[in-house]
Order: structure tokens, then sequence, then C-alpha cells
């Protein structure tokens, strides 16, 4: 179990993100078109996974608004933002903000995900939302950088995720 905080408050996630130099656990989420997105479709190219509550708050957003355009200037990399709203919502969100250089993925069909990742919420208001997290993972798949965000309204730290990627 992992604790950060919401405005303060001690919330607990099921476990620690994968560890740097371990292979990224597998997934399978919903993209916008409920289609399936799976980890081996992005075989041999740098990952973000920027993963976050909910697309509807002002954070979250903001973390999309800025991957969104650190992704337009690199190459060989996917940015995938990840959450447990709706495709719909993620859909109109991208559509109403014109963020086109990321992938909105759900992970609201079971929750494997979050479970895989160890970053679902089991407590407090969030519960059993995602919490506030980045992982990158290099072209073979291997995590080269994690961050959970200690405190879930504050914004990941992009320029070290940033400068893991390019040093990925």
């Amino acid at each position: 179990m992992a604790t950060v905080t919401l405005k303060g408050n001690p919330i607990n996630t099921i476990g620690s993100l994968p560890s740097v130099g371990s292979d990224a656990p597998s997934f399978s989420l919903t993209k916008g078109d409920l289609s399936s997105a799976n980890l081996s479709d992005y075989k041999g190219k740098k990952v973000v996974l920027n993963i976050f509550p909910s697309i509807d708050t002002g954070t979250c957003a903001q973390s999309v608004r800025q991957f969104n355009k650190e992704a337009a200037e690199l190459e060989n990399t996917v940015v995938l933002c990840i959450s447990k709203d709706l495709p719909f919502a993620q859909a109109r969100f991208c559509g109403a903000e014109g963020i086109e250089n990321v992938e909105m993925l759900s992970d609201f069909k079971d929750g494997n995900f979050g479970k895989a990742y160890k970053v679902a919420f089991t407590d407090g208001p969030l519960a059993p939302l995602l919490s506030r997290s980045v992982v990158v993972l290099d072209e073979a798949g291997k995590v080269v950088y994690n961050e959970q965000v200690k405190e879930t309204v504050d914004e990941p730290n992009y320029k070290a995720a940033l400068e893991a990627l390019m040093n990925a």
C-alpha cells in the first residue's frame, strides 16, 4: 500500500508503482472508439503513462495539456493519458481543448490497469479512481521512471519525466 494525500488528508492505493528497471505490467484499456489498447500495441516506442483521477479536475486537465504540448516535440514516443473517465468524457475534453498529441485511454471497464500498476485508491473520497502518477517506459517496455504524486492536487514533475524519457 502507498499513502498519498488529498488536500493534506491521507489516502491509500493498493500498492506501489512498478519499480524502475522492471518490465511494465501489460494492460488492456479502452480507446475513445471503444476498441481496446494494449501495452503490446506500443512495442518499439517510448511510452509515457500519464495517470490521473479524472479529466474533469483542473490539475488532471493541466497534465493532459502539458503532456500534449511536450509530446508534439518527441520522436518515437507516445503519451497515454489514463483515467477511469468514460471515453466519451475524455473525447469531449480533447475536442474542446484541441488535444491531438496524446492518446486518451480509460480503465472504466474492469479497473485492471489500476490494479496492475497499483494506483487504484482503496479509501477516501477518490476510491476507486487512479492516483496521479507518471510512468515512463523505454522501447523494450522497461520502466525507466516513476512518480506517484504525493499530494493529489499537485501536478507531476514534468521535467523529470521528460528527462528520463530523453535518456531512455
